[in-house]
């Protein structure tokens, strides 16, 4: 009860706290938030075994997930819903199981309607992949 409560007020910095409570995903994928404030989000999660693609890296789709999931995260913080409406991924290195990986989401510009994300996915100090982002902001708020 106490959880819901602090939900019910919760402004910036404590909607991607809510958010990954309610995302069976992020949590599947281990993700936990290092660092959270207006308009930036920091994650980091471990690659497993069972996210390794058939040439024993890490699948695209773990590296875009987290980068995706800081995102949305850094997004939402302003208070409105924010849902994506376009993303790209440059994908630099290889990752491998056991690879500890960064996401760091600053938003770069935000509108009325549109927020500019930039997101650098990290091993340690290496870039690996670089994400790309736009949101749409709605009015509903948090």
């Amino acid at each position: 009860m106490l959880l819901a409560m602090t939900f019910l007020y919760m402004k910036g910095e404590q909607i991607p706290y809510k958010m990954l409570s309610q995302d069976a995903y992020s949590q599947w994928l281990g993700i936990e938030i290092l660092e959270c404030e207006i308009g930036r989000c920091k994650v980091a999660m471990t690659v497993r075994k069972e996210m390794l693609n058939s040439m024993n890296k890490a699948h695209g789709g773990i590296s875009y997930s987290l980068a995706d999931t800081a995102f949305g995260f850094a997004a939402n913080t302003h208070g409105n819903y924010a849902v994506s409406i376009e993303t790209s991924i440059n994908h630099i290195e290889a990752l491998h199981e056991g690879d500890y990986l960064v996401a760091e989401s600053v938003i770069e510009k935000v509108n009325n309607k549109l927020g500019f994300n930039v997101i650098e996915v990290k091993r340690g100090n290496e870039l690996v992949a670089l994400f790309k982002g736009v949101v749409y902001r709605t009015q509903k708020e948090w």
